[in-house]
């Protein structure tokens, strides 16, 4: 497979590296299905003073323990790989936020741009709609032109953030709060599956879910397949699913996107190293790995790897794990696969949605989709 040339880490990252203070923030593909205090009526809450606000944390794990069961599986496999979800950490975090800055990544920029000039046309799809959903709502940025054109429309909302991060969505509501003061927020701290079996039942208005920023194309297709469908068993008649999705396209694009100039990527990508040389006693040296982005054509999807540039061994003292890496032998980070309409029809037939409407950017290279509940 062709691919970019692999890049070594710019300054970038020493700079934000000596700034930031390590949180945990919003993976791309948190997928778990193990349920953690699914009991809803025994779970900590936080009400902020004018009761617009509740956060339901159910992320009751030991992620610690976690990172390194999966670290172990993930370097001790043949190929080696990385679990993408063990990328957002504070600096991460903040890495994938220039990410969204950088010339090449299209993404974020083309849906926002959806979102801006159709925010309208896609609530006009949903009337009646006093509950916005999100999965994965992070800091709910590009969501305020939803919420508005929601509150516009009735007045009131009620908004249901789901993210991993607690503290994140204490931060992204409090804002939220702060702007509107018709919307209420019933925030869950919780993986996808989690939120999806602890959500109360509703009345019979509508409710419109988002699911933005392709993020539906960072897990296999089997786990998008079942994720949607458990969306779709929590959901009724004149329920709604919005859902971005990056659209194929050429390779020199795409590579681009996931293998930037600056080395912004790079950096997001080889922080993980960082965050197992932090938490479990490693040396990793950070130079010592490149980035290598290509498109798999035939799959219709980015694979992402970490490149080793010379032979090397890797001691990893809290797993009592040595790894040995040969020159070019490639670790596996994530895939991010791409779609193409018919893509997004067959998915919604699969998953018991139609697709009813797509939005494109002006230069097609992002779509945003809303699935309709099928009868």
């Amino acid at each position: 497979m062709s691919g970019q040339s692999v890049r070594r880490l710019p300054f970038l990252f020493s700079i934000l590296a000596t700034r930031i203070i390590p949180r945990y923030s919003k993976p791309a593909n948190n997928f778990s299905k193990t349920v953690f205090g699914a009991d809803l009526a025994t779970q900590p809450n936080s009400v902020d003073p004018s009761s617009r606000l509740i956060i339901h944390d159910l992320a009751q794990r030991n992620g610690h323990a976690d990172f390194a069961r999966d670290i172990r599986r993930g370097l001790t496999s043949d190929p080696k790989h990385l679990f993408p979800k063990y990328l957002y950490d504070e600096l991460g975090s903040r890495l994938f936020e220039a990410i969204c800055q950088v010339d090449e990544y299209y993404l974020t920029r083309a849906e926002d741009e959806i979102l801006t000039n159709h925010a309208d046309e896609i609530v006009a799809s949903t009337p009646n709609c006093k509950t916005l959903i999100e999965l994965g709502s992070g800091s709910a940025e590009k969501t305020r032109k939803i919420i508005e054109a929601l509150i516009q429309r009735r007045g009131e909302l009620l908004f249901v953030p789901v993210d991993i991060s607690t503290s994140a969505l204490e931060e992204s509501s409090h804002a939220l709060l702060d702007s509107y003061s018709c919307l209420r927020i019933d925030a869950y701290a919780a993986d996808y599956f989690q939120a999806l079996e602890a959500l109360p039942a509703r009345d019979e208005s509508p409710a419109l879910v988002l699911f933005l920023g392709s993020n539906i194309g960072d897990v296999e297709q089997d786990e998008a397949i079942d994720f949607l469908r458990a969306i779709r068993r929590r959901l009724r008649k004149g329920d709604a699913l919005l859902l971005g999705a990056d659209l194929k396209k050429d390779r020199a694009t795409l590579e681009a996107a996931y293998n930037d100039t600056l080395g912004v990527t790079r950096s997001f990508i080889v922080n993980e190293l960082e965050r197992i040389n932090r938490e479990l006693d490693a040396n990793f040296d950070l130079w010592a790995f490149g980035l290598r982005s290509v498109y798999n054509e035939s799959l219709g999807r980015v694979e992402v790897y970490l490149e080793s540039l010379r032979q090397q061994s890797v001691v990893i003292r809290r797993l009592d794990l040595t790894t040995d890496f040969k020159a070019g032998e490639r670790i596996h980070v994530e895939n991010a696969y791409k779609f193409d309409l018919e893509d997004l029809r067959k998915i919604g037939e699969q998953t018991g949605f139609r697709l009813e409407r797509t939005w494109l950017d002006r230069r097609g290279r992002f779509s945003s989709n809303l699935f309709r509940v099928s009868e």
